[in-house]
């Protein structure tokens, strides 16, 4: 019987919507919640038991409006929550990792760049990632602080973004990198930027694509998807100001949208 419940879709900030554009792209009859944890962003700097107490809460929100799944989709919280939220829920979690080996299997160089948060790249998670793939190339990282809170503030493509784009990207090009893999969720948002200072001989790769044919998996497994007909609606909440972070939902969603608080807990 399929079910009609929602799929739970939660990040620090706005970094998520380029996860929840092609959960919609892949399922599009499906109902999906999203929620920015903008007051708790970036989560980035924040210790893995701060990030783990902000995961169990809001996942349990997401349970609390029906969610049948809940996507994390943030990188820095699928490092320090994700075995933990699977130990806590029955629900099918579905998580993040950056997209290490099909940069790996693509570059041509040899040489590939994983741009990520601090968190993300010293947690234990990514390194037996880079550990399972890192053999079919050098795999140079990169930690980008201050970029999320670029995206957060809505300068995709301002002067100091650029800047600090410029900053992380160029040691990681002066080395032979042809491939880059975003390893944060907010990064695709800045794919134009990206592009535009890598150039176009260089190949840039993220995790959503994947994350939403995993959802599709999962749901498939566990006979939760929904019929196909029907037009899947988006309902957002934010623990931030739901007039501000609502704005940038928009923009980068495309569609008029209310935003909701978080309730506070």
């Amino acid at each position: 019987m399929p079910h009609r419940g929602p799929i739970g879709v939660f990040d620090s900030g706005v970094g998520g919507l380029s996860v929840l554009r092609e959960i919609r792209r892949e399922l599009p009859q499906e109902d999906l919640l999203y929620v920015a944890d903008s007051r708790h962003a970036p989560y980035g700097d924040k210790p893995a038991d701060v990030i783990t107490e902000r995961a169990l809460t809001v996942t349990g929100f997401l349970l609390e409006q029906g969610a049948k799944a809940v996507v994390v989709a943030c990188n820095t919280a699928t490092a320090a929550s994700a075995h933990t939220l699977r130990a806590r829920f029955a629900v099918p979690i579905i998580a993040m990792e950056p997209a290490v080996k099909p940069a790996v299997a693509s570059t041509r160089s040899g040489v590939v760049g994983v741009l990520a948060t601090s968190q993300t790249l010293a947690s234990h998670r990514f390194v037996q990632l880079l550990g399972r793939f890192n053999a079919g190339a050098e795999v140079l990282v990169q930690p980008c602080p201050g970029l999320v809170e670029r995206v957060e503030a809505g300068d995709l493509d301002g002067e100091a973004t650029r800047a600090l784009l410029a900053d992380y990207l160029m040691p990681l090009l002066e080395q032979g990198a042809d491939t880059l893999v975003l390893g944060c969720t907010h990064y695709p948002l800045l794919t134009p930027l990206i592009e535009d200072l890598a150039g176009p001989a260089v190949r840039v790769v993220s995790a959503g694509g994947a994350v939403a044919r995993q959802v599709r998996r999962r749901l498939d497994e566990s006979g939760l998807l929904a019929e196909a007909p029907h037009p899947g609606t988006a309902s957002f909440w934010t623990s931030g100001v739901p007039e501000t972070v609502g704005r940038l939902i928009e923009r980068l969603w495309g569609e008029r949208v209310q935003v909701a608080a978080l309730p506070p807990r």
